[in-house]
């Protein structure tokens, strides 16, 4: 049947030639999924059981994703998220409900603390906060209705490394999950699953993504019945991420190892080099015996990644620490890490006693692609010019 040009636009028959093969997985943008008949369409979230029905549970290349990074974490199945937040929420509704009780690590990143308090509160869950280095201790704080409990290792700017094994054998004892946040270890220098988690999550924006060029997330499970609930709230909340987004992370997968490699040996050079400035009274790099939990660094990590924290002597004054961090010229003040570019960013604990007593302070580093020795000699002028 001949057609209307204006039909042609929409139903072509002219293809480009077959047989294109690339090392670059396609990326696959679309809402709409075709089914070859009537009979075949239904609006079911799992892909893996009956095949593509929508778009909105990912395409080829979210499940491409998917795949690559349930494979590095040794997972059962990962979904992917718009971002690492979404990631956190995505759990949270999976698994919770009116009356129940979850544990966070005092430590924890900060809109985790906030999406606890405030916005769990109002779906009637109750949040406590522990200390992150409690370890097996943590059974005296589990009730009969706690859920979760939540872990990252190493902690937000204080990087606590938490004794993960103890913690999960005394939450399972209890009939509660354990949940980590693996994104500092970027889901491969520490084996959630081995060491009796049962789900984690990264922020893919951080050190797969690589180049602070995206937001994504990633929610991985060891096994098929926490798959399922939080395949039906994937579903339900419209965690839908962007194929193009995953397109550049999976493109950030082919060079994490070299990325963390160059990473870890500047980052730890620079931890050592500041612990011996007469400046600094405190290196917080999982790395070192100065960092809290440090025993279960070496007992637990394959490796270390390129964010740690600095503590000054107490005689430095808050605007001496911001000083600090504006006279940098090479590291740049901004959230997020695990980019190319080295990052500082100061914060302050005040009189909280849920935190360590740094006060004003706390400086948080990001270690990125620069020469170390450049990283160096930038961080000396500014030390110099807090005198």
């Amino acid at each position: 049947m001949a057609k209307n040009w204006k039909t042609k636009l929409i139903h072509p028959g002219a293809h480009a030639p077959e047989g294109f093969s690339s090392l670059a997985p396609a990326t696959y943008r679309g809402s709409t999924v075709l089914f070859p008949n009537a009979a075949a369409v239904e609006d079911t979230w799992d892909q893996h059981a009956v095949g593509y029905t929508y778009g909105l549970y990912g395409t080829p290349t979210t499940l491409e994703l998917a795949a690559r990074i349930c494979e590095l974490e040794n997972g059962y199945r990962t979904f992917i998220t718009p971002g690492g937040q979404a990631a956190i929420s995505l759990i949270s509704f999976a698994f919770l409900k009116m009356g129940d009780h979850i544990l966070v690590p005092e430590s924890i990143y900060y809109p985790n603390r906030k999406f606890s308090v405030e916005l769990l509160q109002r779906f009637g869950i109750e949040a406590s906060f522990y200390p992150p280095t409690v370890g097996a201790q943590i059974g005296s704080l589990l009730r009969e209705n706690t859920r979760l409990v939540w872990c990252e290792s190493p902690g937000s700017i204080s990087m606590e490394v938490q004794d993960v094994p103890a913690i999960a054998a005394a939450a399972h004892e209890h009939g509660a999950l354990v949940v980590l946040d693996n994104t500092w270890a970027a889901g491969v220098y520490f084996d959630a699953f081995a060491h009796g988690v049962d789900i984690t999550m990264q922020a893919l924006t951080k050190y797969v993504g690589g180049h602070s060029d995206f937001l994504l997330g990633s929610v991985t499970m060891r096994d098929d019945a926490a798959y399922q609930k939080i395949g039906l709230a994937h579903q339900l909340l419209g965690c839908a991420a962007s194929p193009d987004d995953c397109t550049l992370a999976l493109r950030g997968l082919k060079t994490l190892a070299v990325r963390l490699a160059a990473i870890e040996k500047s980052a730890f050079a620079l931890a050592q080099w500041l612990a011996a400035r007469p400046e600094i009274d405190l290196v917080l790099h999982p790395a070192m015996p100065s960092c809290p939990g440090h025993e279960f660094f070496k007992r637990d990590f394959t490796g270390s990644t390129g964010v740690f924290s600095i503590v000054f002597k107490s005689h430095l004054s808050k605007e001496q620490v911001h000083a600090f961090v504006n006279n940098l010229t090479l590291f740049k003040i901004g959230y997020s890490w695990a980019g190319v570019t080295s990052l500082a960013v100061a914060y302050d604990f005040g009189s909280r006693p849920s935190r360590p007593d740094y006060g004003h302070r706390i400086v948080r580093l990001n270690i990125g692609l620069e020469d170390a020795s450049d990283l160096q000699a930038d961080l000396a002028q500014s030390l110099e010019k807090m005198k």
